[in-house]
């Protein structure tokens, strides 16, 4: 019960951080036009008034935007082994544990896919900026025959995405970049931070061994890390320092 909570926790607090983020600015929207900003372990995400959620085996999606009554619009089906939805561009790039489904949002109601690029059975998280997603493999409880990799993914055709480098890791969870910065959670291993300047041929910048880390949300210099120890708040800037603001620490 104790791990339900810590997930339900981080998971609310998470979406809930960003979107007070982003609203400081209203000239600040969301990939995917929603109103906050999830972590790459999401497995649920708002673009503009629908909510979209993803179970084991399918994407459901309900219109909000009569919040205090949500309807369901049907279901999709995506074979088995669905984990987490990032929302971008006006898309929905959603991981499972065999490939990463690329979903438009043309009609809102009814996500259709554009792609679906495959990997080996592993866990795998995504995040995209610009022409290029990014994705972490890892071993895990549910996917422990995967590698442990970074894949950098070249998106600038949807229809046909492509693997253009692969980076190994120790044990990669969640990740987020904002701008030049590339965050990637590696478990009990720290957290490791990329120069992303050339999308593709990745520089590491730096490990951070002491801060254990599930999944991140960079935004606007402000990262929101997650963890076994708790919930954290740094601040970041060009200077590869992470100063910390704030920290929830939640027993194990």
């Amino acid at each position: 019960m104790k791990s339900y909570l810590y997930g339900i926790l981080i998971g609310l607090t998470a979406l809930t951080g960003c979107s007070e983020l982003a609203n400081k600015d209203s000239g600040t929207i969301n990939p995917g036009g929603g109103s906050g900003t999830g972590g790459s372990m999401a497995r649920f995400a708002i673009a503009g008034n629908h909510l979209y959620v993803v179970n084991q085996h399918s994407l459901q999606v309900y219109d909000i935007q009569q919040s205090d009554n949500p309807s369901s619009l049907g279901k999709t089906s995506l074979g088995f082994g669905v984990e987490t939805i990032f929302p971008y561009n006006n898309h929905l790039f959603i991981g499972t544990q065999t490939g990463m489904y690329i979903m438009n949002l043309n009609n809102p109601a009814k996500p259709q896919q554009t792609a679906l690029y495959r990997h080996i059975f592993s866990c795998d998280p995504v995040v995209a900026q610009g022409n290029y997603a990014y994705v972490t493999l890892r071993s895990g409880t549910s996917c422990n025959t995967g590698p442990n990799r970074l894949e950098v993914v070249d998106i600038s055709n949807l229809a046909y995405p492509v693997q253009v480098n692969s980076i190994p890791m120790i044990n990669p969870h969640g990740l987020g970049i904002d701008g030049n910065l590339l965050f990637v959670s590696e478990g009990d291993s720290g957290l490791k931070v990329f120069d992303a300047t050339d999308p593709v041929d990745l520089k590491l910048i730096k490990t951070f061994n002491d801060i254990r880390s599930y999944d991140v949300i960079p935004n606007r210099s402000v990262l929101i890390v997650t963890g076994k120890d708790g919930i954290f708040q740094y601040r970041y800037d060009s200077s590869q320092r992470l100063t910390l603001l704030s920290k929830l620490p939640i027993e194990n």
